[in-house]
């Protein structure tokens, strides 16, 4: 059985968004696209004007009128749609399991204050086992192309960068392969961000031992390049640009994701530790104010 890309849907324009971005990366992957509304019922206090199944009613019309949509938009496309019971991240995360990856919506708040993730988003990336991508309101096709002056048609256009935000003392194949599957696909460039900082002992220049600051740049631009040559020679027709930047990754991140297509970042799971899964300090930053698509790999 094929896995599909799928789609949480929860009614909202983000949600719409991320339907749209599903339905596109579909087609470019070949895959169908499963849309997934999750309802779990809840206890009245009231006996509401409309009656007590108008709200199930509305939850079952929200993925079949995506798909109606959607069908119209994108006529080669498969489409599939589910309305299951129970709480939405716990049923997002089965959904993911049978996915190639997992699309969500976000919100915008504002320039400063970034973009909203809802508690069931935040609860299913902090705790799905498959890449989840998280789309932002307004989001269209038009954003994933280098903007064109000339005229040239949609399909002509150029898509825009894919970007990696990559640690090496954490790299992880699972999430470099993700990177590069998704600019293939594209065929667009790959941006890869490493950020890093020099011990602080150098700062008082007591790190003569390390070289200076040029000698360090040096050796993380070359630990960059070792640790991307195999993928640069499986995916040899990409564009790579490898980026070792000094400051904090989550800012370069972000500065990077408003000429992106796509984002990508890992987050490490707790597969062999008792504590709770969580996010990083680093992927929470990027999910909260990169105003490209996140895409959010887990890898062990």
């Amino acid at each position: 059985m094929t896995s599909p890309v799928a789609v949480g849907l929860d009614g909202s324009p983000a949600s719409l968004a991320a339907a749209d971005w599903g339905a596109r990366e579909a087609l470019r992957r070949n895959l169908p696209l499963r849309l997934v509304h999750a309802w779990e019922w809840q206890p009245l206090t009231y006996a509401p004007l409309a009656g007590t199944d108008a709200p199930r009613l509305w939850s079952e019309r929200v993925p079949r009128e995506t798909a109606a949509e959607l069908r119209e938009r994108y006529p080669d496309l498969e489409i599939t749609t589910d309305h299951l019971t129970g709480a939405p991240p716990e049923v997002l995360c089965d959904v993911a399991k049978e996915s190639e990856l997992l699309a969500l919506g976000s919100a915008r708040l504002g320039r400063l204050a970034g973009f909203f993730i809802g508690s069931v988003a935040m609860s299913t990336v902090t705790h799905v086992e498959r890449p989840t991508v998280l789309v932002r309101a307004g989001t269209t096709a038009v954003d994933e192309h280098v903007s064109a002056t000339d005229g040239r048609p949609l399909s002509a256009m150029r898509y825009r960068p894919v970007v990696l935000g990559l640690d090496l003392s954490r790299a992880c194949g699972d999430v470099i392969r993700f990177a590069f599957e998704t600019a293939s696909l594209r065929a667009a460039p790959l941006r890869v961000i490493h950020g890093w900082n020099p011990p602080a002992f150098v700062t008082y220049g007591l790190g003569s031992a390390l070289g200076s600051p040029t000698d360090m740049a040096a050796r993380e631009a070359d630990a960059l390049r070792t640790a991307l040559r195999r993928w640069r020679e499986k995916y040899s027709g990409i564009d790579v640009i490898e980026q070792p930047v000094v400051g904090q990754p989550a800012h370069h991140l972000v500065d990077a994701g408003a000429d992106a297509g796509l984002v990508v970042i890992g987050r490490r799971t707790n597969r062999l530790s008792a504590g709770p899964s969580r996010i990083g300090h680093i992927t929470h930053a990027v999910m909260h104010h990169c105003p490209a698509p996140v895409a959010v790999v887990p890898h062990d």
